[in-house]
């Protein structure tokens, strides 16, 4: 085994054939810094250069999940004091998730347990997603005043019908088979079976193709492809596809059925400006082509989420203070004004994202 990264927050080492990335931070179920998106970075310039790396494989530590996200509190405390952490931290964050997606070696992300956020980010862009009967994926960032970022739109734009508005308004966890079907994930394998398969990816030829990588995880995989959600989709379908947040509300609020009548109790605890930018957002990724376009929308966006007092507010209700009762700006959706969402969609911010070059 040769360390790529010395054994800290990220371990990044080589174990045959393979070029390990191990999420490090168990006790914050992997939630990751501005550092670890640096240091993964540093160990895939390193995997990338070396022959002798046929695959990645992206892992969380401890038993708990890949990831929760990222560090949500240190971003609460620089946007408290005006700070520039958001600028930074997403800026570099975007340009990794753009380059895993890029990325030219097969890249495998074991999805197992807890994915949210910028989990998501690392995991649900690369080229082979493995979940488990434990995965537990969400994007719950309305909740916190923000949107599903991290190519979040892209991926959410890009599933069946409206499943992915559902999920990008609703933030309701996906389990394995529910990320298959709304295309952030590609096979279930069982959590048992994980050490077996990352044995045998350490021990893959040079230069496997991604399709000989595709046959040697469906060996070890269930084969299921559509959980739960899939068979509510006719429904989801009847009251997400509309244009306006005020209309997917007076869809449900119509609709007398436990579903409409849950849906409809998830999104008043969210923030009615997320939702309605979060919507915007949605269907703007639906007409774009390339993840790299969503992420510098999504870029715009996060810059001025960063300074509103909702993103504050959100993360002070579900992190810092947990009462679970944030007081959102503004209060109702219909209160929230066009002069509000301009911002989120100004032509700024662009320049600081440099992608890697597409293919």
């Amino acid at each position: 085994m040769n360390d790529v990264a010395a054994e800290g927050d990220l371990i990044a080492r080589k174990e045959g054939a393979a070029g390990i990335i191990r999420l490090n931070r168990p006790k914050a179920i992997n939630a990751v810094t501005l550092e670890m998106f640096h240091d993964i970075d540093r160990a895939l310039d390193a995997f990338e250069a070396d022959p002798d790396v046929a695959v990645i494989v992206l892992e969380g530590a401890g038993e708990r999940g890949l990831c929760a996200g990222g560090d949500i509190r240190a971003l609460w405390e620089s946007s408290k004091v005006k700070g520039d952490l958001g600028k930074i931290l997403w800026r570099d964050e975007y340009i990794l998730n753009a380059r895993i997606k890029q990325f030219p070696k097969p890249y495998v992300a074991f999805m197992d347990g807890i994915v949210m956020g910028g989990g998501v980010g690392l995991s649900a862009h690369s080229r082979h997603r493995v979940v488990t009967e434990r995965t537990k994926l969400a994007m719950p960032e309305v909740g916190l005043g923000f949107f599903p970022d991290v190519g979040g739109t892209y991926l959410l734009s890009r599933s069946p019908g409206e499943i992915g508005t559902y999920f990008g308004l609703t933030g309701t966890t996906m389990n394995g088979p529910d990320a298959i079907y709304a295309r952030f994930a590609d096979a279930v394998v069982p959590s048992a079976k994980l050490p077996a398969l990352r044995e045998a990816l350490t021990k893959v030829a040079p230069r496997t193709s991604s399709a000989e990588i595709d046959r040697l995880i469906a060996g070890f995989a269930t084969g299921e492809k559509a959980g739960p959600v899939a068979a509510m989709q006719a429904k989801i379908d009847g009251w997400f596809a509309r244009g306006r947040m005020e209309e997917i509300i007076a869809a449900l609020t119509a609709d007398g059925s436990d579903l409409a009548q849950a849906t409809l109790k998830t999104l008043g605890e969210k923030s009615p400006r997320g939702m309605v930018v979060t919507l915007k957002l949605l269907r703007l990724a639906r007409a774009t082509e390339t993840l790299e376009e969503c992420l510098v929308r999504e870029y715009r966006a996060a810059l001025e989420v960063f300074a509103s007092d909702d993103f504050r507010e959100g993360v002070r209700a579900a992190v810092i203070d947990k009462d679970r009762n944030p007081k959102w700006s503004p209060p109702r959706i219909e209160d929230v004004t066009p002069e509000m969402l301009a911002p989120y969609f100004a032509e700024i911010g662009a320049a600081e994202l440099k992608f890697p070059d597409s293919k």
